[in-house]
């Protein structure tokens, strides 16, 4: 039950993490469309209210994820006209960004860091490493492709090529929400706001990728009043309980691996590490 009239709330998501479709405790909190589904549902039925804020901390992760959220979002406002307002926080970068297009209104503070319109990918080669140990790579395929990439062998030029191929239809999804969602507001050059760079908040309101410098509290309170009430969705509630209950037993016995260490959660958890580093973060 709500503690108080839902004519006086305005339901808040507040989106903290990496993207991506495979949640990992280890990498600390994580945001997928999987995940955000229902909170997001619920931010737009849970107040009579025509506004709903949506808070981002996120250096990015997967662009589909990010498309997925962006696009849910539009859909639930068009569906129950409401407005969306988007506070970013210390970050809102590249899929952060991306989810922050859906705002109607995208404000971010004096110390935000915003932007980073644009595609990466990144890896590790091994094929030396494997060559001063003495091991031979042995690789089988049914189609010519189905190797690409692998970093137990030399890097192939045509592999280069069709990856940065892909990157650019990726690319030029994020570019066409942005134009879209900003349109004449956008201020800057192609070249200078889709080069994967970021800026602070005042330079991005400069640009035209946000609307202006505010919070999420202070820009409610002009919009409904002093007595506007701020109602936080909750967001991820039980996924790290839902691990522990999938993780066996740390008292499980010696014949008995305990699978504690997994090393794809420790590689996704250093991925994320890497994604707010970046950013200084």
């Amino acid at each position: 039950m709500w503690p108080f009239s839902r004519a006086s709330v305005v339901p808040v998501l507040r989106l903290f993490g990496t993207i991506t479709p495979s949640p990992s405790p280890f990498a600390g909190p994580t945001l997928s469309l999987a995940g955000l589904a229902g909170p997001i549902e619920k931010a737009f039925t849970a107040s009579s209210l025509p506004s709903v804020a949506i808070v981002i901390n996120s250096p990015g992760g997967s662009a589909a994820q990010s498309h997925l959220i962006y696009r849910r979002i539009r859909q639930l406002a068009e569906e129950h006209k409401k407005r969306v307002y988007v506070f970013c926080e210390d970050l809102a970068a590249s899929g952060g960004y991306f989810i922050a297009a859906a705002g109607d209104e995208v404000y971010a503070d004096p110390a935000s860091i915003v932007g980073s319109i644009g595609v990466i990918s990144a890896g590790f080669g091994f094929e030396r490493a494997i060559e001063r140990l003495g091991v031979s790579r042995r690789v089988y395929t049914a189609g010519h492709s189905k190797n690409t990439l692998d970093p137990f062998l030399p890097e192939n030029p045509d592999d280069v090529e069709r990856l940065k191929a892909l990157q650019q239809d990726v690319h030029d999804v994020f570019i066409g929400v942005v134009k879209e969602r900003r349109g004449a507001l956008l201020k800057g050059s192609d070249a200078e706001l889709f080069s994967g760079a970021f800026w602070s908040g005042p330079k991005a309101l400069e640009l035209g990728l946000i609307d202006g410098i505010g919070d999420v509290r202070s820009k409610m309170r002009a919009l409904h009043g002093p007595k506007v009430k701020l109602k936080v969705i909750p967001v991820g509630a039980g996924v790290l309980l839902g691990w522990l209950q999938r993780t066996p037993s740390v008292h499980a016995g010696i014949s008995e691996p305990s699978g504690l260490i997994d090393p794809a959660a420790a590689i996704a958890a250093v991925e994320a590490r890497l994604l707010w580093s970046r950013y200084g973060l």
